[in-house]
């Protein structure tokens, strides 16, 4: 039968988290799936960890090279039978009701070019919560959802790859950049949600499992804060004044802040105002980001947003 829905997952060299996120794809209510697990590079233990799976919805292609988790995407796309594209990046898991959730949304959007998404469960050391702790309001830019903060803790605003289910269709009109070492999530919802036909839906439901600081080093949770301020200074046509100078100020700000590289303290600021648009909340967030220590931010965040029950997979 030909699967509703393919399921993009891209990994390398982490066979036990790669069969732990198939085995929650495999589990989902909705059956009519394939799952596309693309090993970007040669890459015998998960290949080996991936053969003990005996199920017949698993596709597993092996790139000839390791070409980063973009082009690895787009050759699980390449290789998709179905119509609707879900992509679950090989340390998260999913809800079993994800799928069947999410193509309910897509069907009832008005939308021709649907992207659902969803809330997530975010594991850590220091606890649980459920993020993003709003949903984008109708009106609302993507570009301002997902950079503008209103407060010190991350979280407030989230669209993640695991999160993610549109149209294939879409994804061969406006693929990954495989040149994108980071912030490739960003790059590609700002640039496809310029099509024609595309619009969001959001499912208000925690359908991923998203874990952080378990120690699995990963280019998004670097502190390089000048390829963050590249990548904005690149897109800057794809996000509205307000946004821009938001991303600078609290996102780009984050990653310098840790490094304690005060020399981009006022070059950061600068950019912000020169080329964005600022609110006083924005300047707020700036001097907070800089002033207040990111052990003590995380610790109010895990306090003020901690959901006290623990979600069952």
């Amino acid at each position: 039968m030909e699967p509703l829905v393919s399921v993009v997952i891209p990994t390398y060299c982490r066979p036990l988290l790669v069969k732990r996120a198939v085995q929650s794809a495999l589990a989902q209510t909705l059956s009519q799936i394939e799952v596309i697990v693309v090993i970007d590079g040669p890459d015998q233990a998960t290949q080996e960890a991936l053969t003990a799976i005996d199920d017949s919805r698993l596709r597993v292609i092996e790139l000839p090279n390791n070409q980063g988790s973009c082009s690895a995407r787009n050759a699980g796309v390449d290789m998709a039978q179905a119509k609707w594209v879900a992509f679950l990046d090989d340390d998260d898991e999913w809800m079993p009701h994800k799928l069947e959730r999410q193509i309910e949304a897509v069907r009832r959007s008005p939308s021709a070019l649907p992207i659902a998404t969803c809330y997530l469960v975010v594991r850590s050391p220091q606890g649980e919560a459920i993020w993003p702790r709003r949903p984008p309001t109708e009106s609302e830019p993507l570009s301002e959802y997902l950079f503008v903060r209103n407060t010190l803790f991350q979280g407030e605003a989230l669209i993640q790859t695991s999160t993610i289910l549109t149209a294939k269709e879409l994804l061969k009109k406006v693929p990954y950049r495989s040149s994108m070492q980071k912030h490739d999530d960003w790059d590609w919802l700002l640039r496809a949600i310029t099509q024609e036909g595309v619009g969001i839906e959001f499912v208000s439901e925690p359908l991923s499992i998203w874990y952080l600081g378990e120690n699995r080093p990963s280019l998004s949770s670097t502190y390089d804060w000048q390829s963050s301020f590249n990548w904005i200074q690149a897109a800057r046509n794809l996000v509205t004044p307000r946004a821009y100078s938001s991303f600078i100020l609290a996102e780009v700000s984050a990653r310098a802040a840790r490094t304690y590289d005060w020399k981009a303290f006022w070059l950061l600021l600068w950019e912000a105002i020169r080329q964005g648009s600022p609110k006083p909340a924005d300047l707020c967030l700036y001097l907070g980001m800089w002033l207040i220590p990111p052990q003590t931010r995380c610790w109010l965040r895990n306090v003020l947003t901690r959901k006290p029950r623990r979600l069952a997979t």
